[in-house]
């Protein structure tokens, strides 16, 4: 493909020139070392797992390769210090853009491995690498992954496919305006995370603080199954939507394991729905019921703002006078893990409603859950406005990314 098609096909910007990036960026792809030369010591090996959330994170792995090795035919793939790595393979398009990252003094000495992906400028006076950086997390750069790669789930490319792509490539003053512009409104967003991540904690703390851990039960309270505190059934789907379309696109809501999974603890969106002839073989759960995951994401939870329907891989719990469903799903919170691994696996993991019904659960003071909500509440109130101001700073950096890329 040339310049000209490029341009066309990925939505290069008209008033940028453009160049392949073998003619800009030196990269090499790890080698494919095999088990067999894994030791317990030695030179540490880079993988896919390490490359999270932009950073290095060497705790992920504990493969290495001895020093004679790293020393010899593997020379050539020791990282050095501000080498750019990305992950190439088992990755979708969507969580891309955090699995690339810096090498930083702190990771040597490091090999590469398989499925990852190292770049450095071929002249610092016409590409600054992290400019570089940036273009990577651009549509135009996945545009021409999609295009190139094999693969359809999960990506996996490697350098033959990056032969064939293409950088924007304005001046260097620009470039260097772009990075730094884009960093700083990259940063706050992050710190925004961080903001409403310290809020989960926080209503952790104050779970703990006030209920004590519900591993242990430390202040003893009296203890109930689950199934003796409320009601608790799966959702219902006598036929899969997938083999009878005729049950979707109606008025009724339907919630499935994802929607659970994102809700970060109230469902407020949904993406399909069920016409009647889907309900008529369905049920409707009402607001206010906790959905619980038992299929693929174990014991995740989210609490219905909705009337909604939802398949068998999802549990709805309805308290009684007992528990409020609040202090329910932040008492699950604490067993998620737990139950996570103890999931039997096959196809995929998932639990059953036996092992939920015979769980035991702490039941504090009625009075002491309602306190409990009603900082959950305000707690709530206070994210909500995080989250509006943190969808504010992604449309804006969303139409950085654009203006400077496209």
């Amino acid at each position: 493909m040339n310049e000209v098609q490029a341009r066309k096909k990925f939505g290069f910007s008209c008033n940028l020139p453009i160049l392949r990036l073998d003619e800009v960026v030196w990269f090499q792809e790890g080698p494919g070392i095999r088990k067999s030369q894994f030791v317990n010591k030695g030179i540490k090996l880079l993988n896919v797992a390490n490359i999270e959330k932009n950073e290095i994170n060497l705790s992920k792995s504990k493969n290495y390769i001895s020093n004679d090795e790293a020393g010899g035919k593997y020379l050539h793939f020791l990282v050095e210090t501000d080498d750019l790595v990305i992950a190439s393979s088992g990755i979708k398009i969507n969580n891309f853009d955090e699995k690339i990252a810096f090498i930083r003094m702190q990771h040597l000495p490091l090999c590469m491995n398989t499925s990852t992906i190292r770049f450095r400028s071929l002249d610092n006076s016409k590409l600054d690498i992290q400019y570089f950086s940036w273009f990577l997390r651009s549509d135009c750069f996945k545009k021409q992954v999609q295009f190139w790669v094999t693969g359809s789930a999960q990506l996996n490319f490697g350098p033959s496919h990056l032969k064939k792509m293409y950088v924007s490539m304005p001046c260097l003053k620009k470039q260097q305006e772009i990075f730094q512009t884009l960093g700083l409104a990259d940063n706050l967003r992050q710190k925004r995370k961080e903001q409403l991540a310290l809020l989960d904690d926080y209503l952790k703390s104050v779970f703990l603080e006030m209920f004590g851990d519900p591993v242990i039960n430390p202040k003893k309270w009296p203890i109930k199954e689950l199934g003796k505190v409320g009601d608790l059934d799966r959702g219902i789907s006598k036929n899969r939507p997938r083999n009878a379309p005729e049950l979707l696109g109606g008025p009724y809501p339907l919630i499935q394991t994802g929607d659970v999974s994102n809700s970060r603890g109230y469902i407020k969106e949904f993406k399909q729905t069920y016409s009647e002839l889907g309900l008529m073989q369905s049920k409707m759960w009402p607001i206010g019921t906790l959905c619980i995951t038992i299929a693929a994401n174990i014991a995740k939870t989210g609490i219905l703002t909705f009337e909604a329907c939802f398949p068998d891989s999802v549990v709805g719990f309805t308290p009684n006078n007992l528990v409020r469903t609040e202090y329910v799903q932040w008492w699950m919170v604490f067993l998620q893990k737990m139950l996570e691994e103890k999931a039997p696996e096959s196809a995929q993991k998932n639990i059953n409603l036996g092992i939920l019904r015979v769980l035991d659960i702490p039941v504090p003071p009625i009075e002491l859950q309602n306190k409990f909500v009603l900082i959950i509440e305000q707690v709530e109130k206070t994210k909500q406005k995080m989250r509006d101001s943190l969808n504010e700073m992604d449309n804006h950096f969303n139409a950085l990314m654009q203006r400077y890329f496209e």
